[in-house]
């Protein structure tokens, strides 16, 4: 056996097994959800090949569509809130601003240590109708009548869930970008500081442009996490009141779980996948360009 053939040989011996696993756990669900999309399918008997109409019922239905603009208030708020929110607080360590940056950095972490479920239930207890903010207002105002209805305004009701999910997620990012910096070489940020630059001037013209690949990255995160958000909201709201917090993974849970109709959730999933590939697809674009104006 030629010395090729052995490292041929060799390399397929180290991805083939990962490679199984990826095809077993990942391409093969999307392409079995992606053929029953165009089925409708109770879970059991045969299923009956319908074409595109699982998909004509998904864009035409009001409550799909109010799910999909909650998704990218979650996108908005985690791509443009816990992502220039978590690099602040990191430089903020980093370039030591504040004392004690050991105990804030932990404080800020804890949050995401926390199952969802307990967070979802410790908020509940502040934003509900007889939680904490309504006690405060009640008390200042001196209105036992007051009643916070937030949650029953159907543009309003998904922001206290956002505010959740800024508090929860951003510590995340921060240790990410904490990490980064810690890796960057000292002297770069002296020899600036000598030349008399100030904090503003080199976290615009140093720190910012080697960090662009890390904010690309946690940007694809956060994008991900987004789309997929599920356990949080399904504990604090389940979806409601009538919908007005339900986002596209929980209207797939519904209508696949509870209603039985696996080819219209199984296009449901479709939608979600090819959502996340062309946010993400279009954030590297963006980030390409932004890189390219650094070099």
């Amino acid at each position: 056996m030629t010395f090729s053939r052995q490292k041929h040989l060799s390399y397929w011996a180290f991805v083939l097994p990962g490679l199984l696993v990826f095809v077993a756990i990942i391409i093969f669900p999307v392409v079995f959800s992606l053929s029953l999309s165009f089925t409708t399918w109770k879970g059991y008997g045969s299923p009956t090949f319908i074409g595109m109409e699982n998909y004509a019922k998904i864009f035409a239905d009001s409550v799909f569509l109010h799910s999909l603009r909650n998704n990218l208030l979650i996108v908005a708020i985690s791509v443009f809130g816990q992502i220039p929110l978590g690099f602040l607080l990191a430089f903020l360590l980093y370039r030591k601003v504040v004392r004690h940056g050991a105990f804030y950095q932990t404080m800020i972490f804890l949050p995401i240590t926390i199952s969802p479920v307990v967070v979802a239930l410790l908020w509940n207890q502040i934003f509900s109708s007889s939680g904490i903010i309504v006690t405060i207002v009640r008390a200042a105002t001196k209105n036992p009548q007051y009643v916070m209805e937030i949650f029953e305004d159907k543009s309003l009701a998904i922001v206290p869930i956002l505010f959740v999910l800024l508090w929860m997620h951003t510590g995340t990012y921060m240790i990410i970008y904490y990490a980064n910096l810690q890796k960057m070489t000292p002297s770069v940020l002296e020899a600036a500081q000598l030349d008399g630059a100030s904090e503003g001037q080199m976290f615009a013209h140093i720190i910012l442009p080697s960090m662009v690949g890390t904010i690309a990255t946690t940007a694809i995160f956060a994008i991900s996490g987004s789309l997929k958000a599920f356990d949080l909201i399904y504990a604090m709201t389940g979806g409601g009141p009538a919908h007005f917090t339900e986002v596209i993974a929980i209207y797939m849970y519904v209508n696949t779980f509870k209603y039985y109709k696996y080819g219209f959730g199984s296009a449901v999933s479709i939608v979600i996948v090819v959502l996340a590939v062309g946010l993400i697809l279009l954030l590297q674009y963006i980030s390409g360009k932004i890189e390219r104006k650094f070099e």
